[in-house]
């Protein structure tokens, strides 16, 4: 008889991150188990992930961008047998040396690390990181209207730890997100479910940016349907 799932995975979706995966499946296996997802890079992402001891690899055959590529690590980690999983970036904006601390954080379903000082962030980013912030809470906090309230301090934060009963419903949850909005909208169906959600402070270093303007729109189209309603339980 199978018992109890344990363990956490540290799911990396890369897309031609051959300068950095090394590095940083390295730092992050000594913390825990490492999926690395290469979504369909044109250089050797894949080929140097494979080629690490114990690292585990799924290989798009195409860029399926953020929510393919992390809801195919969630639904490695679930058939595996994995009690938490940990989504990061391949390109060392997200500090390795932190996945202890992230890993060791009291249970909840959700933990979302929260940048309370970047390094070499441009100030557009984190204009962008704050507005998002707050057109977030004001479409899914409950009751709406309290909205200068504090709420979720880092909404579009990638570095995140989840339980198995976050993965499951965000598996199982009619998601229309394209690209860096997965982020909003698995925050809101975790959110609408009922799961418990707590934040973790970190120091983030920029690195690089897939953000343009076509992703900015996308993420903003999701934010219209959250505020009308997606994901919501009937009241």
């Amino acid at each position: 008889m199978a018992g109890p799932p344990a363990g956490t995975l540290v799911i990396i979706p890369a897309y031609n991150e051959a300068d950095t995966i090394a590095e940083v499946v390295t730092r992050a296996s000594a913390h825990a188990a490492v999926l690395v997802v290469n979504d369909g890079s044109k250089d050797r992402t894949g080929e140097i992930a494979e080629a690490m001891a114990g690292c585990h690899v799924i290989h798009h055959a195409r860029n399926t961008h953020i929510p393919g590529a992390i809801v195919d690590g969630f639904r490695f980690a679930l058939a595996n047998g994995f009690a938490y999983a940990v989504t990061m970036d391949a390109g060392l904006s997200h500090d390795p040396a932190l996945l202890g601390s992230l890993i060791a954080q009291p249970d909840a379903d959700l933990v979302i690390s929260y940048r309370v000082t970047s390094t070499n962030t441009p100030l557009y980013r984190r204009a962008l990181s704050r507005a998002a912030a707050y057109m977030v809470n004001a479409a899914i906090r409950q009751p709406r209207w309290k909205i200068w309230t504090r709420g979720y301090r880092d909404v579009t934060s990638g570095y995140r730890r989840y339980s198995r009963r976050a993965m499951e419903v965000i598996v199982g949850a009619p998601m229309v997100c394209r690209s860096f909005d997965f982020h909003l909208e698995a925050l809101a169906v975790i959110n609408y479910s009922g799961l418990t959600i707590r934040e973790f402070p970190i120091t983030y270093v920029f690195s690089n940016s897939s953000l343009n303007r076509r992703v900015v729109g996308q993420a903003f189209q999701t934010w219209l349907r959250l505020l009308g309603g997606l994901h919501r339980p009937p009241s």
